[in-house]
């Protein structure tokens, strides 16, 4: 029975350690406090916390209501990322900053931990301990092994591609963290920046870029490379964005 390509594992591996990185990098040479990291942990793991309830409460009804209609779907994703994620890294900034954890001097850190949380903290350690959860049981021969073998082949063909298939494929997913890493950047240091300086347009224009999950039903019809391709632009508009509109606060 043939197990899953071990190259799958570099790509939750290099996500965390660029994460990682990030957050060492600017704790040594700037400020990377641990109110900063504690306040931006607060955000995403409350924003999480509140896309689970919600989507168990009403993503079946949506799904028969809707027929499966793609720009719904989209929607759907979208606001709550708008909501949840952006909507609560502002009320978790402005109480930081009404208790004096979070000051100027933190807008890179609060940005770069929603990111961190997001990819190195949820998806990087999770999608790791997936892949070697699946890598163990199928090395164990077993009868639940050959049974998650042939729910795999079925479901998540692609961790059994040959190298020459899977490289394409994770080079996507690692793009795929680093346009997470620049959202979630951009919208931690616009909500930070307008609770410092109570200046609203700044989180007005941090709002929208949560319907970057609108596009999330999307991928299969775009297909991977198109796909990726293009919310990566996204990442690159929304971050010359972020600084040119904070160019004057900066």
């Amino acid at each position: 029975m043939q197990n899953i390509n071990n190259l799958y594992f570099l790509e939750p591996l290099i996500t965390i350690a660029f994460n990682a990185g990030l957050v060492v990098y600017w704790r040594l040479k700037h400020r990377f406090t641990i109110w900063a990291l504690l306040s931006s942990l607060m955000a995403y793991g409350g924003a999480l916390g509140c896309k689970v309830v919600f989507q168990a409460v009403t993503f079946n009804s949506l799904i028969r209501g809707f027929h499966g209609d793609l720009s719904i779907l989209g929607a759907y994703f979208g606001l709550q990322t708008v909501i949840f994620e952006i909507g609560g890294a502002y009320c978790v900034a402005v109480l930081a900053v009404a208790r004096g954890k979070l000051n100027v001097k933190d807008l890179t850190a609060y940005g770069l931990g929603l990111a961190f949380w997001e990819n190195a903290g949820y998806l990087g350690i999770l999608g790791l301990f997936n892949l070697l959860s699946i890598y163990l049981t199928l090395s164990l021969g077993t009868i639940s092994s050959l049974e998650l073998y042939t729910n795999l082949i079925t479901n998540r063909p692609a961790l059994f591609y040959p190298s020459i298939q899977a490289l394409p494929l994770i080079a996507f997913s690692i793009l795929e963290r680093v346009t997470s890493l620049i959202f979630h950047f951009c919208w931690g240091y616009l909500c930070l920046l307008s609770a410092l300086t109570h200046k609203y347009r700044y989180f007005l224009v941090a709002l929208p870029m949560g319907l970057l999950d609108f596009f999330i039903p999307y991928v299969n019809y775009l297909g991977i490379p198109l796909f990726e391709s293009f919310i990566y632009v996204l990442a690159l508009t929304t971050l010359a964005l972020t600084l040119f509109i904070t160019r004057k606060e900066r």
